[in-house]
C-alpha cells in the first residue's frame, strides 16, 4: 500500500484529495490529510466583514463536510516534517509516515515581524482583515470611528491575494460615500512598489480608478516600523505616514514546521519547479497553493489551476513516467471596486493582465480590466461555486492554462 499524505485543508490541499482520489486506486493508496483546524474558512470573504457585506457564518464551514470517502483526515498541529525518515508528527506525538508528502500549509500574517505592530494600540488604531477575528474587529471599528487619515498599507510582499488592500480601499471609499462621511475621511494607499500593482498596465488601469475616487497614493514605501504611540509609519528611508486608523497586511509567511524541517526559503516557502510543484530537494515531495515558492500571485486561482495540472501529473509520476503537464502561472482575480461594481484581471508568468473579455472573446460574460456590474456579481456568485464545485474537486468550465483569446495587446 502506497501513501500519500497532505499537509494542510486549505483549499490547495482539499482541492487536491478531491481530484486525487478518484485517479489512485483505493486498493493500492491510502490517502491521508492532516490539518490543525476543524474549521474551512472562504477567505476571500474575510475583504466583505468589515463593511458588513458578510458575517462569520457566511465564510466558515466543517473541513469533513469537503473531505472524500476513502481519505482519511487527521485534525492536529503538525509538529515535525522529517523528509528523511519521510515521517510527519503531529501533536500528541502520532507519526504519520509517507512514500509521497503534497505540502499545502499556505502562507499566513505575521505582525510580529514589524517592530511596533503590537500591544494596546492593536485593536484600537491599528488593524488588519487577513484573519476572520481581525476582519470581524475592523468592522466593530469602522461602525464607531468618526473620521480622520485611514491608511491602507502593505508591508512586503509576496501576501495572500494582491488585490484585497486596493479591493479593502475601494470598498472604504464606497462604504464612507454611502453614509456620507467621505468628506471627514482621507484615505492614503500606501505600497513598498514603485506603482500599486505588480504589472505595469493594470498598474496604469487601477492608479486611474484610485485616482477617480480621490484616493492618495504613496508609493515606494517600505515599512521600518510602526510608531503607535505618534500614530504614524515610519519608512526605512526616514519618512513617516501619520494615520488616525491603519489597515495593514502584515508580512506573510510560510509555516514554521516548513523552516524547521529546512524545507523553505526566508519566507518559510517550498522551493519547487514553477512548472511541475516538485520540490527542488527531495523527489517524493510536492508543494502547492501559498505555501509553494511560485513566481506569481499567492491567491486562491492559483491554487485552483495548479492543482488542476498537479492531479492530472502525479498518477504518471508515480508509475515512473514523465509529467506532461506544466503550469503556467495562470490566475484571474474579480477586484470589487464599489457601488455595485468590479473589475477582473487574467494573467500568468509571461503576460500580463490585459483589456478585453472573458472567458468567451468578444461575449464575455466577464471584461477585463473595466468596472462593470457583471464582474461585481461574479465576484459575490463565486462564494457559492467555491463551497460547491471548486473545494469538492469538481468540474469548473476554465481552463488551467491562460488564454489569449479575447485579450486585447
Amino acid at each position: 500500500m502506497k501513501r500519500l499524505l497532505v499537509l494542510g485543508a486549505g483549499t490547495a490541499g482539499t482541492v487536491v484529495v478531491n481530484k486525487l482520489r478518484p485517479r489512485l486506486d483505493p486498493a493500492e493508496w491510502q490517502i491521508t490529510i492532516v490539518d490543525q483546524d476543524a474549521c474551512h474558512h472562504y477567505q476571500p470573504g474575510y475583504l466583505f466583514i468589515p463593511f458588513g457585506i458578510y458575517r462569520r457564518r457566511d465564510v466558515e464551514r466543517p473541513r469533513r463536510d469537503f473531505i472524500p470517502a476513502g481519505v482519511e483526515m487527521v485534525l492536529g498541529r503538525i509538529e515535525e516534517i522529517d523528509p528523511q525518515a519521510q515521517r510527519v508528527t503531529v501533536a500528541g506525538g502520532r507519526h504519520l509516515d509517507y512514500d509521497y508528502l503534497v505540502i499545502a500549509t499556505g502562507t499566513h500574517p505575521d505582525p510580529s515581524q514589524t517592530p511596533g505592530y503590537e500591544g494596546a494600540a492593536v485593536g484600537d488604531g491599528i488593524h488588519q482583515f487577513y484573519t476572520l477575528d481581525g476582519a470581524v474587529a475592523l468592522y466593530e471599528r469602522l461602525k464607531s470611528w468618526e473620521g480622520g487619515r485611514l491608511v491602507v498599507n502593505i508591508m512586503e510582499f509576496p501576501f495572500k491575494c494582491p488585490v484585497a488592500p486596493l479591493e479593502f480601499t475601494f470598498l472604504a471609499d464606497w462604504w464612507f460615500r454611502e453614509r456620507s462621511r467621505r468628506d471627514k475621511v482621507e484615505i492614503v494607499f500606501a505600497t513598498p512598489m514603485s506603482e500599486v500593482f505588480t504589472k505595469p498596465v493594470a498598474a496604469r488601469h487601477l492608479t486611474g480608478v484610485l485616482e477617480s475616487k480621490e484616493i492618495a497614493v504613496e508609493t515606494d514605501f517600505y515599512v521600518e516600523r510602526i510608531d503607535a504611540d505618534a500614530g504614524a509609519l515610519v519608512a526605512y528611508d526616514g519618512r513617516e505616514l501619520p494615520y488616525d486608523l491603519l489597515v495593514t497586511v502584515p508580512v506573510n509567511l510560510g509555516a514554521e514546521v516548513v523552516a524547521r524541517a529546512g524545507l523553505g526559503d526566508e519566507l518559510n516557502h517550498v522551493p519547487v519547479d514553477k512548472g511541475t510543484f516538485l520540490s527542488t530537494q527531495h523527489g517524493n515531495l510536492f508543494a502547492v497553493g501559498d505555501a509553494a515558492a511560485l513566481p506569481t500571485s499567492k491567491a486562491g486561482s492559483v491554487a485552483h489551476f495548479s492543482v488542476e495540472v498537479f492531479a492530472e501529473n502525479f498518477p504518471r509520476y508515480v508509475e515512473g513516467l514523465e509529467m506532461l503537464e506544466r503550469f503556467d502561472g495562470h490566475a484571474n482575480c474579480f477586484i470589487e471596486s464599489g457601488f455595485g461594481k468590479g473589475l477582473l484581471i487574467d494573467f500568468n508568468y509571461d503576460t500580463e493582465p490585459l483589456p478585453g473579455k472573458y472567458p468567451l472573446p468578444g461575449i464575455g460574460p466577464f471584461s477585463l480590466l473595466q468596472e462593470t456590474v457583471t464582474n461585481h456579481w461574479g465576484k459575490m456568485m463565486f462564494r457559492w461555486v467555491y463551497w460547491n464545485l471548486l473545494l469538492r474537486g469538481r468540474e469548473i468550465p476554465l481552463p488551467a492554462e491562460m488564454s489569449m483569446y479575447g485579450k486585447e495587446r
